[in-house]
């Protein structure tokens, strides 16, 4: 079977995204499918590389245009590409208008990984293509029962979507050497709370750093993003700066001694552009409760209140400052609501069951 993965970027580009389609490929290609990855590259050259065994295409881009990076040879690749399975990661127009143009597989599936929601103004442009996207596809794939409910387009093709969960590998966040972390909780001092991601607007940092001033404890940040020098500033005005250590990014390795060091994680989003949260699995499967809010996406389908963390209105300091002191006070609280969030990994949102459950979706399709 040959599959064609369409998206903008890969690796090592960094984003939930493109890690999910670096995984997800690579996983294909140990299984015994041929696969190509179509994306674009970060110049104006055209390349062509075998990684662990995927063809990967990268066009050579000539602009980036609100967060879309644009390239002709893009379209000329997908025109010559012949596969029985093509696998968009949505939201990328350029790879869903070349599809429609094209048509390089037998079957379409897109993976929908969220609303478009910033970019509104390009949205009123885009949204008649939209539909023909959604409508064109074969299967669906929604990553939680809540996005398809909440998406104002999901909910209208939800007779097209499937939830197939994204999935990780729990056991680099459950082997990790214990005088590493003893070291680091020595280092850091306790409690510690602890934040993943990149620094983007959607993540609502702000609002955790609002609510630290009302707790003793210490943050941890791990990543880097367009609003790490608002929110350092923010952390200094608040008086944080002891408190509040930004650690850039970090390596695998050490961000997975990180979850186990912590006592808490912590996921403010304070937009429905966060769609999921992986960080939340990783944190889960290394035995943390989660606090996490309710933006209506696939972020509480993951972290269930009262049973593997708590969950808060976004936006809301003093809920957040709340919740955390809960757990923070209560030890066997979160011993038990750490349990059960690795449980719940081990059971619903592991990467070998997301890889099946979509290659059972492309056998039922092209046997259908």
């Amino acid at each position: 079977m040959d599959i064609l993965h369409v998206y903008k970027d890969y690796p090592p580009v960094l984003g939930g995204i493109e890690n999910h389609i670096q995984g997800l490929a690579e996983a294909q290609v140990r299984a015994g499918l041929r696969v190509t990855v179509l994306v674009t590259s970060l110049n104006r050259q055209t390349e062509f590389l075998e990684q662990a065994g995927v063809q990967l295409i990268k066009a050579g881009r000539l602009a980036h245009v609100a967060s879309t990076p644009l390239s002709l040879d893009f379209f000329g690749q997908m025109r010559r590409l012949q596969v029985d399975i093509t696998h968009l990661h949505f939201p990328y127009p350029p790879g869903e208008l070349g599809n429609l143009l094209f048509q390089p597989g037998r079957r379409t599936v897109i993976t929908y990984h969220s609303d478009v929601i910033r970019q509104q103004g390009i949205l009123r442009f885009y949204d008649p293509l939209l539909w023909r996207v959604l409508h064109h596809a074969h299967r669906i794939i929604a990553t939680s029962p809540q996005y398809i409910r909440s998406s104002p387009y999901l909910s209208r093709v939800a007779d097209k979507c499937i939830v197939i969960p994204l999935g990780i590998d729990p056991a680099p966040f459950q082997s990790v050497d214990t005088g590493r972390i003893a070291a680091l909780r020595r280092h850091y001092g306790e409690p510690l709370l602890l934040f993943v991601g990149r620094l983007r607007y959607y993540k609502g940092l702000q609002y955790l750093l609002q609510a630290m001033v009302q707790l003793e404890a210490r943050l941890l940040v791990v990543g880097t993003g367009p609003m790490e020098a608002e929110w350092r500033k923010t952390a200094g005005e608040l008086g944080l700066n002891n408190r509040v250590v930004f650690l850039g990014e970090v390596t695998n390795t050490d961000l997975a001694a990180y979850y186990r060091a912590c006592d808490v994680f912590v996921l403010p989003a304070s937009h429905r552009s966060e769609a999921f949260g992986t960080v939340q699995l990783e944190a889960m499967a290394a035995g943390l409760p989660v606090v996490s809010t309710e933006v209506g996406t696939g972020t509480s389908y993951v972290n269930r209140h009262g049973e593997t963390g708590l969950v808060v209105p976004p936006r809301d300091p003093d809920a957040l400052a709340e919740a955390l002191q809960r757990l923070l006070t209560d030890a066997d609280l979160r011993a038990r609501l750490g349990a059960q969030a690795r449980a719940r990994v081990a059971e619903e949102f592991t990467h070998d069951r997301m890889v099946e459950c979509i290659a059972r979706l492309y056998y039922q399709l092209l046997h259908s």
